[in-house]
C-alpha cells in the first residue's frame, strides 16, 4: 500500500515539485504533510483531479533553536522563494512553536512537541496523519483507514468541536467518506 500511496500522491503535480526541490527547502526535519497527501488520495478514488481543491501545501519542520515568529518567517520567505513559481500556497510550520500559539487560535491546549512526526501524530483525524520527503513515508496509523475514508477522532487530540467541523468539512467535498466513533480500532500499524 506504501507504494500505491506514494505513486498516486504523485499523479499532483504540485506535491511532485515540491518533493523534485526538497534539499533546496533545507527544512530542518522537514516533512510533506496534510491536505495535499490525503486530498490528493480522495481526488483521485472520485475521479477528480489530483490537486483538485486543495487550498494549500503543508511544510512541517522542527527547529527548537529558533522559535520565533521571525524565524518562521524567515523560512516561509526561503520556501516562498523556491516554490513561488508554482502559483500555490505552500505555508511552513515550525512543530517546536506550535504549543506557543495553539490554544490561542484552537482554544485548547497543546502540549510541546519533541519532533516534526509528533505535529503530524496529532491531526485530529488520524487518516490524515500522514507525512512524506525523498524516500520516506511517515503514517502511524497505517494507510488503510485514508484509502477506506474512515474519519474517527484521534485519541490524541480528543476536542470533539474541531473534530466535528473537520470532518464535516471533508465530507462536503468527498460524501463517500464515513464518520465512525470507534476510533483506531481497526486502523493497521503504519510505516514509521
Amino acid at each position: 500500500m506504501q507504494d500505491r500511496f506514494i505513486t498516486d500522491i504523485l499523479k499532483n503535480r504540485n506535491n511532485r515539485a515540491i518533493l523534485e526541490r526538497w534539499n533546496a527547502l533545507d527544512l530542518p526535519d522537514g516533512w510533506l504533510v496534510a491536505g495535499c497527501l490525503f486530498q490528493t488520495v480522495w481526488n483521485l478514488r472520485s475521479g477528480a483531479e489530483p490537486e483538485s481543491g486543495i487550498k494549500d501545501y503543508d511544510l512541517f519542520y522542527f527547529d527548537a533553536n529558533d522559535t520565533s515568529d521571525e524565524g518562521e518567517r524567515r523560512v516561509q520567505a526561503r520556501v516562498d522563494e523556491v516554490l513561488g513559481d508554482l502559483g500555490i500556497t505552500v505555508e511552513a510550520s515550525n512543530q517546536a512553536r506550535v504549543h506557543l500559539w495553539y490554544e490561542s487560535y484552537f482554544g485548547h491546549p497543546y502540549e510541546a512537541l519533541g519532533s516534526a512526526c509528533d505535529g503530524i501524530d496529532r491531526f485530529l483525524v488520524p487518516a490524515t496523519c500522514v507525512g512524506v520527503r525523498p524516500g520516506e513515508l511517515y503514517a502511524p496509523n497505517g494507510l488503510a483507514i485514508l484509502y477506506d475514508g474512515v474519519l474517527t477522532m484521534n485519541p490524541l487530540m480528543p476536542h470533539r468541536d474541531l473534530f466535528d467541523a473537520k470532518a464535516a468539512s471533508y465530507r462536503a467535498r468527498w460524501p463517500w467518506l464515513q464518520v465512525r466513533a470507534d476510533g483506531l480500532a481497526h486502523a493497521e500499524a503504519g510505516p514509521r
